[in-house]
């Protein structure tokens, strides 16, 4: 192996970043994690695909979750270089997945171009679950999320959900590295000196590319829920309160005026301020203010939902409430944010040495009934938890619309609140139902049942979005199975590529 092919595998994973919101050029990923399916059939040694497997995952994850480094440094209060090594430590740590199928793929891939694709996908797909999984999992930047509408591989979400769509977008990658491999003059292998032993190459990439695309197309037609109800108003508030003095006493009256002018001004049937809008404990917010809020939202003969942290000071957790003309009900986050809202074992010296209020919450229970309130069953997640789509099904099909909660401001103007819009995307697609996101700083947004964003705010706005949405019923594929028969066909896939490899049928 060269070292011309470890840069040129971060290079492409750097690049791959561009297929994501904010700038969604959703067929690079299909270039890129093709290149590097190119690169790892040009070694030999699974320790050379471990290398250009972790070197296009440090490129993939350097340039997409630099934002990181801003939590660390300009909120956390962590000096920079040491926010700097953080921040590169763990991208590593992210890399060592795309290692992983990076090194498994060069050992045991079998010879034939067919078999060698659907294994490719079927590690990539499994490595990409792992990382969602492992240690409460960080999946942002599954492949998935770059497919969101108008990929035509968005048709695939509401059957196999992300980990399905995620085996098919390595998939379409590498059969179109096939596909322009055969079109070389001298294009008879990728591995030197093999030979194609199927007529017609490269048709058979060709057929199988094409169907994909117009197999997700056609099923982009299909409604796989139906309305329930009739459309009602919403008003997403977004306060725009800067994070590092959102917590401070002298700013606190502020951000009550705030809130309450907004939902004075856009009254609805259903009112949703952003994570943590009032920056107090529930049991010290002052009672006239709530009463006032419950006020405004009778108005329009709704509820509103706020975030709030409830608790006694010691125990505490990251809650969502209700007030309105529906009896009260709370919604208390369940998957926490490591070294963001718990400290994972060992590693209290890490968060000694940032200043992140409120670091150690208590997880609500991990299956907890919808909100009955403005006439709908509403699924409440709040920020990072609408990144687990097999734990937001717990809700369904009782629910009828979907709405975040978040706070992103911790990661400043960057990335991360336009890649976090795009994975509320694959949520509606996946479930068949509205996402509703009402963020601090952006990007408050109302996502269609189609997944497209109907609606968004400016990031870094004091304001309200406001608009008619639809409750909606029924069950998809994903809803009622999960990740299961995804997980099953790439385990399947890499079982027959093992026997293949073992039978020496090529």
């Amino acid at each position: 192996m060269r070292g011309w092919q470890v840069v040129v595998a971060a290079l492409l994973g750097a690049a791959s970043v561009a297929a994501f919101a904010p700038l969604a050029w959703f067929p690079l990923l299909w270039l890129t994690l093709g290149g590097c399916y190119w690169l790892l059939n040009r070694v030999r040694t699974a320790g050379a695909g471990a290398l250009l497997g972790g070197a296009f995952g440090l490129g993939f994850f350097g340039a997409g979750v630099s934002w990181v480094y801003v939590s660390l440094s300009v909120f956390g209060g962590m000096p920079m270089p040491a926010a700097a090594a953080a921040t590169l430590a763990f991208c590593a740590c992210l890399s060592f997945f795309p290692a992983l199928a990076g090194a498994l793929f060069v050992r045991f891939a079998p010879a034939s171009w067919l078999a060698r694709v659907l294994f490719f996908a079927a590690l990539w797909a499994l490595s990409e679950w792992l990382r969602g999984v492992l240690f409460t999992g960080f999946p942002w930047l599954s492949i998935a999320y770059s497919q969101t509408p108008p990929s035509p591989l968005a048709g695939f979400a509401p059957l196999a959900g992300v980990v399905g769509v995620g085996l098919l977008t390595a998939l379409l990658a590498a059969l179109l590295m096939e596909l322009l491999s055969g079109l070389l003059p001298r294009g008879a292998a990728i591995r030197a000196g093999q030979r194609r032993v199927l007529s017609g190459f490269p048709l058979l990439p060709l057929l199988a590319v094409t169907l994909l695309l117009a197999g997700g197309a056609s099923l982009r037609t299909i409604n796989w829920t139906a309305p329930q109800g009739e459309p009602f108003s919403v008003a997403l508030l977004q306060g725009n309160v800067a994070q590092d003095v959102k917590w401070r006493p002298e700013t606190f009256a502020e951000s009550l005026s705030a809130y309450h002018r907004l939902a004075l001004d856009h009254p609805a049937k259903l009112t949703v301020l952003p994570e943590t809008a009032l920056p107090v404990f529930y049991e010290r917010a002052p009672r006239d203010y709530l009463d006032e809020l419950a006020r405004l939202a009778a108005r329009a003969d709704g509820d509103l939902v706020f975030g709030i942290v409830t608790g006694d000071g010691e125990r505490y957790a990251n809650t969502a409430l209700s007030l309105g003309v529906s009896p009260g009900q709370r919604y208390a986050k369940s998957h926490l944010v490591p070294f963001g809202e718990f400290t994972p074992p060992g590693f209290s010296w890490f968060m000694d040495a940032l200043d992140i209020p409120m670091s150690d919450f208590t997880p609500g229970a991990l299956k907890q009934a919808p909100l009955a309130i403005a006439g709908q069953q509403v699924a409440i997640n709040i920020c990072y938890e609408d990144l687990f789509g097999s734990e937001i099904i717990r809700a369904l099909p009782q629910a009828t619309l979907l709405v975040n909660l978040s706070n992103v401001a911790w990661f400043g103007d960057s990335l991360a609140p336009a890649q976090h819009l795009q994975i509320a995307q694959m949520r509606a697609l996946e479930t068949g139902r509205m996402m509703l996101r009402a963020t601090n700083t952006g990007m408050t947004a109302i996502v269609g049942v189609d997944g497209r964003v109907q609606a968004v705010l400016p990031p870094f706005t004091r304001d309200a979005l406001t608009g008619e949405v639809q409750g909606y019923s029924g069950t998809t594929p994903y809803v009622r199975w999960g990740d299961v028969p995804a997980l099953l066909l790439a385990v399947l896939l890499l079982g027959l590529g093992a026997l293949r490899r073992r039978s020496g049928h090529y």
